[in-house]
């Protein structure tokens, strides 16, 4: 049995080879947790596609959600096993706390005159109106310009979808998870994920890695350790961290970007974001490398 499926308590690797894909997620870049064995698969999968790339001249790593774990493994914060470990537990949390309110999250693309938050704050009154105490409906995800997840109760995110035209949205569609991931509804994983932090050895990361929190670099492990615990309940500022990834001097060379791990969306927003960063970007997946080397 290989170290991973020791730590997670399953077989791992004939589970991403086999599947069923309804179970790992099989090729989709994570926006929210799926099922706990499919966390656990994006941070092995993805450190397996960046160990075949040269590394020397890394110059900073970011991961999209749960993807911030692989991320400080791979620039030696973490520990693999621990981290893993720190994945399943948080997956789990997550979990049960989404199995605890009828919640989801709405992938949003609006006009520029569209006013994310104003619209929250009306379904959040809406939800109110039908007796919701304490109702959740906010931004979970930043991705690019006019693009953003909702999320929270399911009677708010029906009322954005059917309201869509008056809020200036192009495109109001549900995604397959199963929970407000991002949001205060997780609080009851916050907990459970502080703990197994605690004890664990986090160190400096060797290379810069950027915050899904608040798109800014880890200063010392400390950091690392409050901003993982918070991510949970925030929103992933992945926008915001792609503009400080390359922000640069005008004139200077942006540097090549490989996306690790299965689906390729991450470069679709880059390129969103940034079209010229993008032009050097590169998709690595280590289970077509596989399917291309047994050919």
């Amino acid at each position: 049995m290989c170290r991973s499926s020791k730590v997670l308590g399953y077989d791992l690797l004939s589970l991403c080879l086999e599947g069923p894909q309804g179970r790992t997620g099989c090729r989709a870049t994570p926006r929210g947790p799926q099922r706990p064995s499919a966390r656990g698969r994006w941070l092995t999968l993805g450190l397996g596609c960046v160990s075949v790339q040269v590394v020397e001249s890394c110059v900073a790593a970011a991961g999209y959600s749960v993807g911030e774990f692989a991320a400080l493994v791979f620039a030696g914060a973490l520990d693999f096993a621990e981290a893993l470990y720190a994945v399943k537990v948080r997956a789990e949390a997550m979990q049960k706390a989404s199995e605890a309110v009828p919640s989801g999250m709405l992938s949003v693309i609006g006009r520029r005159e569209a006013n994310y938050k104003f619209a929250c704050l009306e379904a959040r009154k809406h939800c109110e109106s039908l007796g919701i105490e304490n109702p959740v409906c906010e931004i979970a995800n930043y991705l690019f310009p006019d693009s953003r997840v909702i999320a929270g109760h399911l009677q708010a995110l029906k009322f954005l979808q059917d309201n869509a035209r008056k809020y200036y949205f192009t495109r109001a569609k549900m995604l397959p998870v199963s929970g407000a991931f991002h949001t205060r509804l997780m609080e009851p994983a916050v907990e459970p994920l502080a703990e197994v932090l605690k004890s664990i050895e986090i160190q400096k990361p060797l290379v810069c890695v950027y915050s899904n929190v608040d798109g800014k670099k880890y200063m010392h492990s400390k950091h690392i350790q409050k901003l993982l615990v918070k991510q949970v309940v925030s929103p992933v500022m992945w926008e915001q961290t792609m503009h400080s990834v390359y922000e640069r001097k005008q004139g200077t060379e942006f540097p090549y970007t490989y996306e690790v791990g299965p689906g390729k969306q991450l470069g679709t927003i880059l390129k969103k974001c940034n079209l010229k960063a993008w032009k050097q970007y590169k998709h690595v997946d280590v289970l077509e490398d596989e399917e291309a080397t047994e050919t």
